[in-house]
């Protein structure tokens, strides 16, 4: 990536609904809740920050664990996070739990490439750790045959 500026539009849908476009051309709806008065029909812009940083932190931890040529067949990660009670109700405590499947995976290589993407590669967990404190844990399973 370049740091030439990259533009994205939230364009207003009606009630508290947005589309979002990105700058890859790609669009999200996103909405508030019934309880301030959204019409809860897509995901909240809060949630969208959290998956992203598992989104990208997993696309890390895969492609980490591929050039270490790990024989994964499948990886998710659980994430459990606290928001501050009051405004600006900001992510404060953020847990990544990685469940990765594959065949004779070792647990170093996928604890170290858990610490690479959290620490140096992944934007979204560095940016979001300026202000939540992060952890993350790991288990590994093998694949079926």
């Amino acid at each position: 990536m370049s740091d030439t500026p990259r533009k994205a539009r939230v364009k207003w849908a009606g009630d508290l609904t947005f589309i979002g476009e990105s700058p890859s051309g790609h669009s999200v709806v996103m909405d508030g809740g019934a309880d301030s008065g959204g019409r809860d029909h897509a995901i909240r812009p809060m949630e969208m920050l959290l998956l992203g940083m598992g989104g990208c932190s997993s696309i890390d931890v895969i492609l980490i664990l591929k050039k270490a040529r790990q024989k994964v067949v499948d990886c998710w990660v659980e994430l459990e996070s606290e928001r501050a009670p009051e405004p600006p109700r900001v992510f404060t405590k953020i847990h990544a739990h990685f469940v990765v499947v594959g065949h004779n995976l070792d647990d170093k290589h996928v604890e170290r490439a858990i610490q690479l993407s959290k620490e140096k590669y992944c934007s979204a967990s560095v940016q979001l750790g300026a202000l939540a404190d992060i952890t993350t844990s790991f288990e590994t399973r093998a694949a079926e045959v």
